[in-house]
């Protein structure tokens, strides 16, 4: 729509902006196109859950199913995607990142000592490594004590757990990276992710993971 009085030089003036401003929003949209869409945005991964998490997302529709008993507050996602990057560190202090287990699929869990559940869990996901840990299998619990870094070294001692391998983040930013992609809503917080970083599930809270319910679920995600 032109403006009263305006002559043709200036209406072709006037709209001469929108040349450049076109031509930088398509250069945006090929870019996004060809590094897999504007849903990788948010998927933390370049390949998206299209091609990356299609066997995972195959898997979901049986695991719904076995999310009973002990395992009832387990959540399926309907369609599973990369987990976003994720960092901590070994017992020596090293840093690790999550992308260091691929491969195999993983229970990753989120405690701490000053959480009761946390403490209570322990020993159950202590079983479950021991049932079913190995090449295809890990479960990886993750200490976010911000201080006292000895505590949870020593109370894991005190309780017999001895199968897990100790990481830790002083810093907790863990929790807080995955409280920003809707997957830490307490403690404790479990994620089980698939070989190739996708998740599978996730649960706010704790759970008997030793129990026939829990060995069922981690079998039918192992399940390639």
């Amino acid at each position: 729509m032109s403006m009263p009085n305006e002559t043709e030089p200036q209406r072709t003036r006037s709209f001469a902006w929108l040349g450049p401003v076109i031509a930088a929003s398509v250069l945006v949209a090929a870019s996004l196109y060809a590094f897999g869409g504007f849903g990788n945005l948010f998927s933390g991964r370049v390949g998206g859950a299209g091609g990356e998490c299609k066997a995972a997302s195959a898997k979901l529709p049986a695991l719904k199913a076995l999310a009973k008993g002990e395992v009832a507050a387990l959540q399926v996602p309907e369609t599973s995607k990369p987990v976003i990057p994720l960092h901590f560190e070994n017992a020596k202090g090293e840093a690790v990142s999550l992308d260091a287990f691929r491969g195999r699929t993983i229970l990753l869990n989120l405690w701490a000592t000053w959480c009761v559940p946390c403490r209570l869990e322990m020993p159950a996901l202590d079983k479950l490594q021991k049932e079913l840990g190995g090449k295809d299998f890990e479960v990886v619990a993750v200490n976010i004590d911000t201080r006292n870094f000895e505590k949870p070294k020593q109370f894991l001692k005190e309780v017999n757990v001895d199968s897990l391998a100790y990481h830790a983040d002083p810093k907790a930013k863990i929790f807080q990276d995955l409280k920003a992609a809707g997957r830490a809503f307490g403690m404790p917080t479990t994620l089980l992710i698939d070989p190739a970083g996708c998740e599978l599930a996730y649960l706010a809270g704790p759970a008997e993971w030793a129990s026939a319910d829990a060995i069922a679920f981690v079998r039918a995600a192992m399940h390639r």
